[in-house]
């Protein structure tokens, strides 16, 4: 309970105060140039990494990036600039059935 109204407070500053709400919902930001470059802040830890496949842990589920080629040009706690030709970008919810985490 106090979760939902600690998400509730900062949906809530976000959109009254303007401030960014990647940073105030602890969203994920993502950035793409084209096909070949894809930047992403905030996430928990690399899981997968292939030439053909990337994989994040997010707060809230994970990041799948499909394509050919890559090549991880740069790697921080909570950044990632990953190289190649991205052909498909998919959020993975992890809710389980009947709510439970």
């Amino acid at each position: 309970m106090a979760k939902n109204w600690v998400g509730r407070v900062r949906s809530w500053m976000a959109k009254n105060m303007d401030l960014p709400q990647d940073v105030m919902m602890d969203l994920p930001r993502i950035t793409m140039i084209g096909q070949i470059h894809v930047y992403i802040e905030n996430h928990r830890g690399l899981l997968t990494f292939t030439d053909k496949e990337l994989r994040l842990l997010l707060k809230q589920g994970q990041l799948l990036i499909k394509g050919k080629s890559f090549v991880i040009k740069t790697i921080l706690p909570e950044e990632i600039l990953l190289e190649g030709k991205i052909d498909q970008v998919t959020y993975i919810n992890d809710d389980k059935p009947g709510g439970e985490k």
